[in-house]
């Protein structure tokens, strides 16, 4: 499926793995803007609040990591930074 953007993915990923009863990604990339680390990348920073069934019985840490290992591909080559707030 092909997305517009890395917020896109980020939204069906989660949505499809968690099935959340709220989701928002925030772009914040525009925050480190001209910052060595985030290269030439337009989209690559973001804040992910999240509240789900699925992951509310989780220590945070165990939420971390699923939403993480959810997110596996774009971390490794698209997102330089994710914020994880869980709801």
């Amino acid at each position: 499926m092909p997305f517009n953007s890395v917020k896109e993915e980020i939204e069906h990923l989660l949505k499809e793995g968690l099935a959340p009863s709220h989701l928002e990604v925030l772009d914040e990339s525009w925050k480190h803007a001209g910052h060595r680390e985030a290269g030439d990348a337009t989209e690559s920073h973001f804040k992910v609040i999240i509240s789900s069934d699925k992951i509310k019985e989780l220590s945070l840490l165990q939420q971390h990591r699923k939403i993480n290992h959810l997110l596996q591909s774009l971390l490794r080559e698209k997102i330089h930074a994710l914020q994880i707030e869980i709801i």
